[in-house]
């Protein structure tokens, strides 16, 4: 068997299982979603704020399975109120806002935590945690297709008021727009985008699908329309990799994705062109060597 062959029967070998098509398909959708949004919350500074609420949407998610109702409907939920609580205790006392984040997502996390170990179920809840895309239902893929289409259009009808707030919030001001309600939309994408990327990482892993890809482009260029396609491209064919990776050399599949958006990033940390460690050095010795 040539190269060439091996290759393609890499590629094509799974598309014969049901489950594989199901999972490249949330991958694919969770992957283009998260890098989009991530791009914001690179420039912003709001990776601290992505972690908390993709922790602490958990017992939104156990809660959902006690009453029936759809998992994304729970985690939207705690995902939006644990924003306010964040936003009130900041407000409302001497606390600072890292301290208010780490307070509200750990201990909406550890409520989460004890819910799954206590509550009977024929389900394993323990996925959630972890991701479980090989798995995923007709309905789970709906909810993700949904989600992700709505998150797209609103960055896309949104995108020029978005990228102003995220440089510069007086001048968006001076220009009449809100910076409350800009703000506002941007939780609630990140609400939403964080059940889209649970089903295929899990909600521990599912923070580095909303901050690797931004910060891999943002190593790369300085133009955020080019920032928005390369981190599309990284996010999009690291989620398709780890997919095959874990299905060929039998690993968690959410682990596999985080894995290969990280070594996105360590590539483009030392060898980004204008941005990388190890390319920086080298120009600077040639800079220094006499001629």
């Amino acid at each position: 068997m040539d190269v060439v062959t091996a290759v393609v029967e890499w590629f094509t070998a799974p598309l014969a299982f049901e489950f594989m098509r199901r999972a490249l398909l949330v991958a694919l959708i969770a992957g283009a979603t998260c890098a989009v949004l991530s791009c914001w919350l690179t420039l912003i500074g709001w990776s601290l704020l992505g972690d908390a609420v993709s922790h602490a949407v958990l017992p939104g998610v156990v809660l959902s399975y006690l009453l029936g109702v759809p998992f994304a409907l729970g985690a939207l939920v705690f995902g939006g109120g644990s924003v306010a609580l964040i936003g009130m205790v900041n407000r409302t006392s001497r606390v600072k806002e890292d301290a208010a984040i780490g307070v509200v997502f750990t201990a909406l996390f550890a409520l989460g935590v004890v819910l799954v170990a206590r509550i009977p179920s024929q389900t394993d809840l323990f996925h959630i945690l972890f991701g479980n895309v090989l798995g995923v239902s007709d309905t789970d893929i709906a909810q993700v297709v949904v989600m992700g289409v709505v998150v797209l259009a609103v960055a896309l009808l949104k995108h020029r008021d978005l990228t102003l707030f995220a440089f510069d919030r007086v001048h968006a001001h001076a220009l009449g727009l809100s910076p409350r309600r800009l703000e506002i939309l941007l939780l609630g994408m990140l609400a939403l985008t964080v059940v889209v990327a649970l089903q295929a990482v899990g909600i521990i892993l599912v923070v580095a699908m909303v901050i690797i890809p931004g910060a891999t482009a943002y190593l790369l260029t300085d133009r955020f329309t080019r920032m928005l396609l390369i981190a599309v491209g990284v996010s999009v064919a690291a989620s398709l990799l780890g997919t095959y990776a874990s299905f060929h050399l039998n690993l968690a599949t959410g682990g596999s994705i985080v894995i290969a958006q990280a070594t996105a990033f360590t590539v483009a940390y030392l060898f980004a062109p204008r941005q990388g460690v190890v390319t920086a050095r080298l120009r600077r010795r040639v800079a220094a060597t006499p001629r």
